[in-house]
């Protein structure tokens, strides 16, 4: 006997269609059709203990098989739950399926408990929105997919009603046609080609536009015929290797880096942006170059609204093809002879040293320097993430991933678990702020019950490290930001985990070493004292 197919099913069989094989969230009784609807199709759903941590987990996924992420939540608060980490999606470019159970249509009229506009909510912080309907659940799953993994990436909402999710659908096989490849036109291309030829101080800036179109190749090719060195931002960092020669490193957050990224940019005769989104940097990236004595050229998927900076060419084109017809007919020259990228590229290795005795440095240039090549890396937010991402080198594209547009604590643990699912394979590390820790430590039991075994290392300094510098930084009385020295260790080993502490390079260097090979996770608290970000970040 033929099982009739629900809007649900069609739904789900375009997800699985698109490379969805994992999904997330904390179902409820609204939801329950559609979970079945996913595992029928072969999308495993994952119990996760908050759907905040649930999307992280879901992003961690696509940051490994490239698929789309899904998020289940059911009506009312569990909807509201994930708000943070669609939001976070939306800025940091992440196409994410954000699927929510509500009431019928006609229930709502008079019906009113936990009922609120989901839609409402969720159109500030997703590309689209739209409630299911089985007449049209083929085209509105199709459209979903388009649009989330349309440049740039992002979330899009899909709210299910109860009896649409359960009632008979048919897919009528609706596909939209993927776009063409675009190139600038001529009159541009021949200026960009002029000024790229007589340029002797050329720069480039790699943001995340560049690594979902997966240019890597493209752009090395590019950069190695005209030899210009190059900045990533930081969730682009590794599309590159960076100890590539024409690599500077990591860049947006930094206010030390800075000191050296930014004189070397205003020197440039000519700035090129390679799908550079400006949504991860800080202020004093905000019209960095001189227009009236410097080109620019920015190569994006979307016009410049955001008015971070401005540029003589802007080219709304994919990155490969433009840098290709940009290369054929310019000729190569010598560039920057006087050496002052290499000048700063040390300049930043000395800014950030690797040699310290014990401290938040000295932690992850141990970890670094224990932990195999091919190790993926999460970071939550915090000072921590500033000193990670200046001095944890990545050989491949998302090699370090973290929340950079939005900067929301509570990722590290979840991208981890997330990760590890997906690469089970691959050593896993997560670093934490002991408040970032604090607000998922209930995850640990998620990376338990699927049986996955990352490495959880927290910096314990019991003090919201980032904030509390800042105030001291405008002589603020101490308030709000110190805490408690709690046992991270054994809240590891509570959950089923491994625990230890450590308080120096050789006990840490042990722990790393017993990780690698532990059968399931293992939580390092690593013991640091307040302000040991002072001057390093």
């Amino acid at each position: 006997m033929t099982t009739p197919t629900r809007a649900a099913d069609v739904l789900a069989r375009r997800l699985y269609q698109a490379g969805c094989r994992h999904a997330f969230g904390m179902p409820g009784g609204e939801v329950l059709t559609l979970v079945d609807a996913l595992q029928a199709a072969g999308i495993t759903f994952h119990l996760a203990k908050h759907e905040n941590c649930a999307g992280f987990m879901g992003e961690a996924v696509h940051h490994s098989d490239g698929a789309p992420a899904i998020l289940v939540a059911t009506l009312g608060p569990g909807a509201l739950n994930g708000v943070n980490v669609v939001a976070n999606a939306h800025q940091d470019r992440v196409p994410m399926l954000v699927l929510t159970g509500c009431v019928d249509a006609a229930e709502e009229l008079n019906y009113t408990h936990q009922v609120l506009d989901h839609q409402a909510v969720f159109a500030p912080i997703t590309k689209a929105t739209f409630r299911l309907n089985a007449e049209a659940a083929d085209l509105i799953a199709d459209k979903a997919v388009a649009i989330a993994t349309a440049p740039r990436n992002g979330p899009v909402h899909i709210d299910i009603p109860i009896s649409v999710a359960d009632a008979p659908a048919t897919d009528r096989g609706i596909r939209r046609a993927p776009a063409s490849a675009t190139v600038p036109d001529d009159t541009a291309l021949a200026q960009a080609r002029d000024w790229l030829s007589s340029s002797k101080r050329p720069i480039a800036i790699i943001g995340l536009d560049a690594l979902q179109e997966n240019a890597g190749g493209a752009i090395r090719a590019f950069l190695e015929t005209f030899q210009i060195p190059f900045v990533t931002t930081y969730k682009a960092k590794g599309i590159l290797p960076e100890d590539h020669a024409l690599c500077l490193g990591g860049a947006g957050l930094s206010p030390l880096a800075d000191t050296h990224f930014l004189p070397l940019l205003r020197d440039a005769d000519l700035v090129i942006c390679i799908g550079y989104d400006p949504i991860e940097m800080r202020t004093g990236w905000r019209d960095v170059w001189d227009l009236t004595r410097q080109n620019v050229i920015d190569i994006t998927p979307e016009p410049n609204l955001h008015y971070m900076h401005q540029a003589q060419l802007s080219f709304v084109s994919a990155i490969s093809p433009t840098l290709a017809v940009l290369a054929n007919a310019s000729t190569p020259s010598a560039t920057w002879v006087d050496g002052q990228p290499e000048a700063a590229k040390a300049a930043l290795h000395c800014a950030f040293p690797r040699d310290d005795n014990w401290g938040p440095a000295a932690v992850i240039a141990e970890s670094r320097a224990v932990l195999p090549k091919g190790t993926l890396a999460t970071a939550d937010s915090g000072a921590h993430r500033i000193l990670l991402s200046q001095m944890w080198g990545c050989e491949e594209p998302r090699g370090l991933i973290q929340s950079s547009g939005l900067c929301t604590m509570g990722c590290a643990v979840p991208m981890a678990i997330g990760r590890k699912l997906a690469q089970p394979d691959r050593p896993v590390i997560s670093f934490s702020g002991d408040a970032g820790f604090l607000m998922v430590a209930g995850e640990l039991a998620t990376a338990a019950e699927m049986q996955v075994a990352p490495i959880f290392l927290v910096f314990v300094d019991a003090s919201l490290a980032l904030i509390e510098l800042k105030q001291r930084q405008r002589q603020l009385a101490n308030a709000a930001v110190d805490f408690g020295r709690h046992d991270f260790a054994a809240m590891g080993r509570a959950f089923g985990g491994d625990g230890v502490k450590v308080r120096n390079r050789k006990e840490l260097r042990a722990a790393l070493t017993d990780a690698m090979s532990a059968q399931h996770f293992t939580v390092i608290a690593a013991e640091i004292e307040p302000g040991g970000y002072d001057g390093r970040i």
